[in-house]
């Protein structure tokens, strides 16, 4: 089975590639020339670029932002990522994406990426949801719970 870049994978794709399971959101890419740094490896700022684009693509699919004017401000208030193996140009990855766990206002977005079968990085963030201006918090919309609930299989945090 061909590895479909920059569009979602179905589970079957997932696994097919890789991935001891499927996640609710998963994308292939291919390591470019300007993600390498000296020691011809990917650059940490890298992971993060392909963390951030499938994060956006997330937000969106699930409806907690089309990025408009009246959309939420969405902040990470946290971030901590792992690096387990490096990765080379021209390297095809998928990097996935799900809710961890959720609060009235913020939820653990994790991410991973795998590359030949093998996870290469994870990452793992707070989100938290702002009005547009940024002067209060926002409670999540009650379809994205339920959403983080019957797709990602999240649990309100503890």
């Amino acid at each position: 089975m061909d590895l479909r870049y920059h569009a979602p994978l179905s589970p079957e794709e997932q696994t097919a590639h890789g991935l001891p399971e499927p996640w609710p959101l998963a994308m292939a890419d291919r390591v470019r020339f300007c993600e390498i740094d000296m020691l011809r490896h990917v650059n940490n700022a890298a992971y993060m670029a392909w963390f951030e684009t499938i994060r956006i693509r997330y937000f969106q699919d699930w409806g907690l932002s089309q990025y408009r004017a009246e959309d939420p401000r969405i902040v990470i208030r946290r971030a901590e990522i792992d690096y387990f193996a490096e990765m080379v140009m021209d390297e095809s990855y998928i990097v996935t994406a799900r809710c961890g766990s959720f609060r009235r206002t913020s939820f653990t977005l994790l991410n991973e990426i795998w590359a030949g079968g093998t996870k290469r990085a994870g990452f793992s963030c707070v989100i938290v949801t702002l009005e547009p201006d940024g002067s209060a918090k926002r409670a999540l919309p009650q379809a994205l719970i339920t959403r983080f609930r019957e797709v990602d299989g999240a649990q309100p945090a503890g």
